[in-house]
């Protein structure tokens, strides 16, 4: 007969007791060099059993994934207990959010790189990202340690990645926000939200603010539900949404103010190609943030240059004269968000990032 191989023992669950009582009958059995070392063998695995639950003490998490604790409840992820897990790498990799084309916002972040650069005393680089779900896995994996994610997607990054959002741009009298619009083009038929059921409109992507979940919250109200009076049509991006809608492709879009009008100022669009619908109330802008595990001193010089820095033309001509990145707190300017999410039941919990990054079928 083959001989029998001996169980592998386990920290947790219904199978520790058994492979605890194997190691003791084992150590019962056995006298000198071997009972020692069955003792040895039997501690380390008491030993693991506690370290196992010591290594967790996190006494508040909230909705933030299991890497990360929130002790003082500000809806963001701590700094590590333990300074063994603070990084301070040599290059600091950043990204933008990828609502438009990445080659464009590499161009024209080049001042603010080397600002950063030039600030920091160390090398900063542009990491460009695809989609929403790689930016906020660049994160998480520690591939980027800072990024500027837009509006809904940083709720899903501060609890899935462990990003603290720092900033926003604005200008001397505060933080700029966008609006959620719903547009058509000129020359349809189309004259109020409730006239596209039956349609073909776009949404942008599962995690995005004004480009799926603030649709699902507030188009109710102007008599048009999501996916039961329309059909929803991801196109991936907010400049996809706009430039399908005036080639024909969508009946209309949900799109981001701030994208549609630069856009405009680029002359990409003609401004007689499009109405709008509908116009929500103001949204707070895309937010700039850090990983959670910089090494304290390395981030607060990091803030700083951010904070001082004051933007070169061609960002101030993109961004509506926006010349400055004002601070902000994720508890207090992202609540409006959190609330259009959990009106329609979503979450930003990694249930809902999981279910929105798998392909549909």
């Amino acid at each position: 007969m083959p001989q029998r191989r001996p169980a592998r023992p386990v920290l947790s669950g219904p199978r520790l007791q058994p492979a605890v009582e194997d190691l003791s009958d084992s150590f019962q059995k056995h006298s000198g060099f071997a009972r020692v070392r069955h003792f040895v063998t039997l501690g380390l695995l008491l030993g693991a059993i506690t370290g196992a639950f010591a290594a967790d003490e996190c006494r508040h998490r909230g909705d933030l994934d299991a890497p990360y604790c929130d002790a003082d409840r500000d809806l963001v992820a701590d700094p590590p207990a333990d300074r063994r897990r603070w990084r301070a790498p040599h290059t600091i990799a950043f990204t933008y959010t990828p609502i438009e084309e990445p080659t464009l916002y590499e161009r024209l972040l080049r001042p603010l790189t080397a600002h950063l650069s030039q600030c920091v005393g160390r090398r900063v680089v542009y990491f460009p990202v695809q989609s929403n779900a790689a930016q906020i896995e660049a994160m998480r994996s520690g591939r980027v340690q800072v990024a500027w994610f837009s509006t809904g997607p940083t709720a899903f990054a501060v609890n899935i990645a462990g990003a603290v959002p720092f900033a926003v741009k604005g200008d001397a009298q505060g933080a700029q926000g966008y609006k959620l619009m719903l547009i058509v083009r000129k020359d349809s038929a189309f004259q109020k939200p409730g006239d596209l059921k039956g349609q073909r409109v776009a949404h942008t992507s599962p995690t995005s603010n004004s480009g799926n979940l603030a649709p699902r919250a507030l188009f109710p109200a102007q008599g048009l539900v999501p996916g039961d009076d329309y059909r929803i049509v991801y196109s991936g991006k907010h400049d996809h949404s706009i430039l399908g809608v005036v080639r024909g492709e969508y009946d209309a879009a949900a799109v981001a103010s701030d994208v549609l009008q630069r856009m405009q100022r680029r002359g990409q669009l003609r401004g007689t190609e499009l109405r709008v619908l509908y116009e929500s109330a103001p949204f707070p802008t895309e937010a700039v943030a850090y990983a959670h595990d910089l090494e304290p001193a390395l981030r607060d010089k990091l803030l700083k240059c951010f904070y001082d820095y004051r933007f070169a033309d061609d960002m101030r001509r993109e961004f509506q004269q926006a010349d400055r990145f004002v601070p902000v707190r994720y508890q207090r300017d992202w609540a409006i968000v959190r609330q259009v999410a959990e009106g329609v039941g979503e979450r930003f919990d990694r249930k809902a990032y999981d279910s929105a990054a798998r392909p549909a079928k």
